[in-house]
């Protein structure tokens, strides 16, 4: 459940800084006669992940159960590389969302505006898939239950609130920290759901090794614990993983973790940027990231 509120937490805080950032320049520019237009675009990117959600939930129904495990292990690595590229292009983007989202929505205004529909629902639309496809993967990886979902939704509920009150000057976060820190941890939440995905895929015969146990720990960390209950739903932790599920956890972890950190390093060289997260037009206390 933690891991899915922190996806939630993350994406969503994500979706409320591009919503706050189009609102308020939209508002700053005079250009209220879009809003409804803005926010059309932004209930249909949200209508459409529950779609999506829905689809990977009730759709492999009726199949057999190797065509069930190889949806499941290959959508568990499709997952794995959305958040992936995602941790990555926050990181390089987050300095300069906010002048990015400006400049194309001063293309969209052209007209009577209609291209902000299509503006919100692409940039809000993407977070939304991504997370629709990741807590689905987290779901299943832990034999599914509300209790994931129910995380995730909190997060989403908590990002939004966040983003009205970072929107009307009434709260600041680091964002910088914030999305360093949330990034590394779903590194290793992401290591979890690629060995889960390998798994499936073995179970289908698509990967040998299926049954062969590189080590065994069950005795030490039951999974039926509670302890082992924790590190299964935060982690996808597995007590006895195969080969393949270890060679691919490890090399993830080091390969990803390499290249996050110099990208981090590189990014503390660079100079201080404007904050992501803007201001309503009324001088307000900004939002520092």
């Amino acid at each position: 459940m933690l891991a899915n509120y922190l996806i939630g937490l993350r994406e969503g805080l994500e979706m409320a800084l591009i919503v706050t950032i189009l609102v308020a320049y939209v508002v700053k520019i005079g250009r209220t006669d879009v809003l409804s237009k803005l926010w059309v675009g932004v209930g249909i990117a949200l209508v459409v992940p529950l779609g999506i959600g829905a689809l990977l939930t009730w759709g492999p129904y009726g199949l057999s159960f190797e065509a069930q495990e190889i949806v499941g292990g290959t959508l568990s690595l499709i997952a794995v590389g959305f958040v992936t590229w995602m941790i990555f292009w926050m990181g390089k983007t987050a300095r300069s969302m906010k002048s990015t989202l400006q400049n194309r929505l001063d293309s969209a205004l052209v007209g009577a505006g209609w291209g902000v529909v299509i503006l919100a629902m692409l940039s809000v639309g993407r977070e939304g898939i991504e997370t629709a496809l990741f807590v689905w993967a987290t779901v299943a990886s832990i034999g599914g239950g509300w209790e994931p979902v129910i995380g995730a939704v909190l997060g989403l509920v908590t990002a939004a609130v966040l983003g009205f009150l970072l929107y009307r000057g009434m709260v600041r976060i680091n964002l910088g920290s914030f999305f360093t820190w949330t990034g590394a941890f779903l590194i290793l939440v992401a290591g979890g759901v690629l060995a889960y995905g390998i798994g499936d895929l073995q179970e289908a015969g698509v990967i040998p090794g299926a049954g062969i146990h590189a080590y065994d720990i069950s005795g030490l960390i039951p999974s039926s614990s509670w302890y082992g209950t924790a590190l299964a739903g935060i982690l996808n932790f597995n007590p006895s993983p195969t080969w393949p599920q270890v060679i691919a956890w490890a090399g993830y972890i080091v390969v990803v973790t390499f290249f996050y950190v110099r990208q981090h390093r590189a990014s503390q060289t660079r100079p201080a940027a404007t904050p992501s997260a803007p201001s309503a037009p009324a001088p307000r206390t900004p939002v520092h990231s």
